[in-house]
């Protein structure tokens, strides 16, 4: 049986992402986008509701403060009361799944997305994603990014503008670029 690109993105396998059928649901993304970053003043429960048509689960009193960006929206999971601050960017072409009760500050950037380390590879237009699991209770501060494949467990903190390439233990903080436990 030959997989769809949608299908081999979801697998985490090359794909690629001109594919019409991957094109048709960013596009979708995008309107839904114009719509969700206009409704900043608009009440809690509105902008909710907007969440709850793209994104892939909503939990109780989850709250992104618009502006926010995804390039699919229905590859990521929010847990009850997940906050994340303006400006947030999320590249969900995998699952993304944030915790009960984590806090994300401003202009922090999780990345599922994902590309061959060799010219060639990049060449051909191929991607690729791995899953971004972030736990609950976890505080993100501003500015800091998350790698694909990165899995930061429960109560962890994460320094502003630090830069997670690799695993963070539960209860654990890191600092910095490349992030490291202080």
């Amino acid at each position: 049986m030959t997989l769809t690109e949608k299908q081999k993105m979801l697998a985490g396998e090359l794909y690629r992402p001109g594919d019409p059928e991957l094109q048709a649901d960013q596009a979708r993304a995008k309107a839904w986008m114009v719509r969700y970053n206009a409704a900043l003043a608009e009440t809690p429960a509105v902008r909710r509701a907007l969440l709850a048509e793209l994104l892939g689960s909503v939990g109780q009193c989850a709250v992104i403060r618009p502006p926010f960006h995804c390039d699919y929206g229905y590859n990521i999971h929010l847990g009850d009361e997940v906050f994340l601050n303006f400006n947030c960017v999320i590249l969900d072409v995998m699952e993304v799944r944030i915790g009960t009760g984590t806090q994300i500050g401003p202009g922090v950037q999780i990345y599922a997305a994902d590309h061959p380390r060799e010219a060639e590879g990049r060449r051909s237009g191929l991607e690729f994603g791995r899953p971004v699991i972030i736990g609950e209770h976890v505080w993100i501060g501003g500015g800091a990014i998350i790698l694909p494949g990165v899995t930061v467990g429960d109560g962890a903190v994460i320094g502003a503008g630090s830069v997670v390439t690799r695993d963070v233990a539960a209860g654990a903080t890191v600092v910095g670029n490349p992030a490291r436990s202080r």
